[in-house]
């Protein structure tokens, strides 16, 4: 875990007597922050949302931190710069790890482009806490699920900076899991998820056995 200076002064740590390890214990499970990253409309959300339905279904405590969602409050004067790019990383990985402290399990569907913004986030929490999702499906497939035309809007220089078109994507070298949310659907990706968290006892393996309730279909964006 690292850290940097601070630009506030005169303010100290409060180390509450209520534990991350309380927390967990209460909860059932560990925290975590598991990080989805892919192209716009690689089933990011999809596949947060779907995984997290399925926890919540066995128990877990969790939340979806969702790139849209989180740009209409706490990043909502950010841009897409490449230097707004970052401070938006920046700060959902501030927020995550607050969640995973409190013993949640957050979850996070963010396009996050650049290699070095998310080792930053996975830099700020202790080894294992951090697991990197990368949603691989090529760029073709994310066009074709593009139902807000964002992707036709790029093409036509109407969105500057569009991640995959006139700004780059770097997928990661090394990911905790790659899912192929291109060709697989839903169900299995779901599962290919939960499977790695329990084998990195983030969760118990009870109640996890089998998907319930995501429907059997194909990712839609």
């Amino acid at each position: 875990m690292t850290t940097k200076p601070l630009a506030s002064t005169n303010i100290v740590w409060h180390h509450a007597t209520v534990t991350r390890v309380r927390r967990e214990t209460q909860n059932g499970h560990r925290g975590a922050i598991i990080w989805f990253t892919g192209l716009s409309g690689a089933g990011k959300s999809t596949l947060a949302h779907a995984v997290e339905e399925t926890l919540h279904q066995g128990g877990c405590r969790t939340f979806v931190l969702d790139g849209d969602n989180v740009r209409h409050g706490l990043c909502s004067d950010l841009a897409f710069s490449a230097k707004d790019r970052q401070e938006n990383i920046r700060r959902i990985g501030e927020a995550a790890k607050l969640f995973m402290e409190a013993g949640i399990i957050v979850l996070t569907a963010f396009i996050s482009p650049y290699q070095a913004d998310r080792e930053r986030v996975r830099a700020m929490v202790r080894k294992g806490d951090f697991l990197e999702i990368y949603c691989d499906t090529s760029i073709e497939v994310c066009e074709s699920r593009d139902t807000k035309g964002l992707y036709k809007k790029a093409r036509a220089g109407q969105i500057a900076e569009f991640t995959g078109i006139s700004s780059p994507y770097e997928a990661p070298p090394t990911p905790e899991l790659t899912v192929n949310t291109g060709a697989a659907k839903l169900p299995a990706c779901v599962q290919q998820v939960i499977d790695e968290m329990m084998r990195r006892d983030i969760v118990n393996s009870s109640g996890f056995a089998l998907v319930p309730n995501v429907p059997n279909c194909n990712f839609k964006g």
